[in-house]
């Protein structure tokens, strides 16, 4: 299954369309390696997804093409959820 497919039924992220984009700036890996929105995901992968100041990593549990609500949350298991200061403000 495609990256952004698997974000957007997961409901890891709300928009295949917003998937794509962040994946092309490079702040998503699958195992390590920088990943873009078409890479292949499978089950057992890890994937570390930065949302600004939010690092989020997940394990793939299962694939699926279509999920209810409920049942998003079955197919990834949150590994890690950090938060990083933003040192930018004043």
């Amino acid at each position: 299954m495609r990256l952004d497919k698997f974000l957007k039924v997961s409901r890891i992220i709300k928009r295949r369309s917003v998937a794509k984009t962040i994946a092309d700036k490079q702040r998503i890996t699958i195992n390590d390696r920088i990943a873009k929105s078409s890479s292949a995901v499978n089950v057992g992968d890890k994937i570390k997804i930065v949302f600004g100041n939010k690092i989020l990593t997940v394990r793939v549990l299962q694939l699926l093409d279509t999920t209810k609500k409920a049942d998003a949350e079955n197919m990834y298991e949150v590994l890690s959820e950090e938060y990083q200061e933003n040192f930018d403000q004043e």
